[in-house]
């Protein structure tokens, strides 16, 4: 937990800040000497002479052409690295939804600290009935970052909060027009077959809690396994399906495919009353992650 303050016109807001997400402790593997079991440790060779080099002789360099670097000391960098403030200085609100998800980086919960309750209180709500976003500065842990304050409903009524959402810059995100996009146009009796494949499959929410790691639960399982004594099971890989190359063939199968019943597998939701979209098609709530 972090302290800083919100700042736009000549309202400060003092609040904190609480990390959004707690993502689960990956599962890792240390590199091991396979003669005995010992651990293995990383040490930096110098390209020159292939001799070890101790952390103390140690330099950081910017290669500005090939080969050639430029040094800087400890102090130096220090030097260049932005002056942290804590202060989240608005610059602008926007339209929440003109704000394209591509940007988006980790999130935080803000939380009004002492004597910064009203204020807050007064910004959240006047962001949510104006449905627009906070733009602006954040200056911390040596960094400069940009960030997007947004409104969002708690679970009880008159429990809104903001979170703030650190910002890629531009030059971080990618263009598209880098991306090689071949042209073309789907028929019309494509997009209606496609639809109804989207249909069949459709919810109007999403429900992160219906969505498991499977993968990572399967890798506990054995390592738990392996502790106690057994062996991993070692399948042979899953058959794949044939491919459908012509497009409406797929799509046909698709909807063959859903329109059939099948048991729910580990990792699938188990299926919701469906909700009729027309009278040939409906849709569960909720479709199943791979």
């Amino acid at each position: 937990m972090a302290g800083a303050t919100i700042s736009f016109g000549l309202v400060s807001i003092p609040v904190k800040l609480y990390a959004a997400t707690q993502p689960s402790a990956g599962i890792s593997f240390h590199l091991l000497h396979s003669k005995d079991g010992s651990r293995l440790h990383q040490q930096y060779l110098c390209a020159k002479d292939g001799q070890v080099v101790p952390r103390e002789e140690m330099v950081k360099g910017y290669e500005f052409a090939k080969d050639q670097y430029v040094t800087f000391t400890n102090e130096e960098l220090k030097a260049m690295e932005e002056k942290a403030t804590q202060t989240i200085a608005i610059a602008q609100f926007v339209p929440a939804d003109k704000v394209d998800p591509i940007y988006f980086d980790r999130p935080y919960y803000l939380a009004p600290d002492k004597g910064g309750e009203k204020a807050y209180r007064l910004l959240v709500e006047v962001m949510r009935q104006s449905g627009r976003a906070a733009i602006a500065r954040y200056a911390a842990r040596d960094r400069l970052y940009l960030v997007m304050l947004r409104p969002v409903a708690g679970a009880q009524p008159g429990a809104s909060g903001l979170v703030m959402q650190q910002l890629l810059y531009a030059d971080e995100v990618r263009p598209l027009a880098e991306v090689p996009i071949p042209e073309g146009q789907a028929s019309d009796a494509e997009l209606k077959l496609a639809s109804q494949v989207v249909e069949q499959i459709a919810s109007d929410s999403f429900d992160p809690a219906a969505y498991r790691n499977d993968v990572r639960e399967r890798m506990q399982a054995e390592i738990e396994r392996k502790v106690a004594g057994h062996e991993v099971a070692v399948s042979s890989a899953p058959e794949q399906p044939a491919k459908i190359i012509d497009l409406m063939e797929a799509l046909k199968a698709s909807l063959a495919a859903r329109s059939q019943p099948a048991a729910t597998g580990a990792g699938e939701l188990a299926r919701k009353p469906a909700r009729s979209s027309s009278p040939h098609s409906a849709r569960p709530k909720a479709r199943a992650r791979g």
